[in-house]
């Protein structure tokens, strides 16, 4: 079977969501890693927690300008973080 003809439009649109997909996934990613750290850093109850956590919560502030991730989400996991490192502040 020969092979497809595309129009450049469609050729256009197919780098633009190549680009895109690979920008979210790194946005995507680094947001998970960060929000990884500041549990490590809250059950551990490091010195350093304040500075993970707020490193976490930019991660997710950028994905979700980014649109890696939706906008409630992020704020979701930022609450979620923050509780937790109140609650583990509490308990020292």
């Amino acid at each position: 079977m020969p092979a497809k003809k595309r129009k450049r439009s469609a050729l256009k649109r197919i780098r633009q969501t190549t680009r895109r997909t690979s920008m979210r996934t790194v946005g995507r990613s680094a947001a998970r890693t960060a929000v990884r750290a500041a549990r490590d850093a809250i059950a551990k109850g490091s010195e350093a927690a304040a500075d993970v956590i707020s490193a976490a919560a930019s991660a997710l502030d950028k994905a979700a300008k980014r649109g890696s991730i939706h906008k409630n989400s992020a704020r979701r996991r930022r609450s979620r973080i923050a509780k937790a490192a109140a609650k583990g502040k509490k308990k020292t």
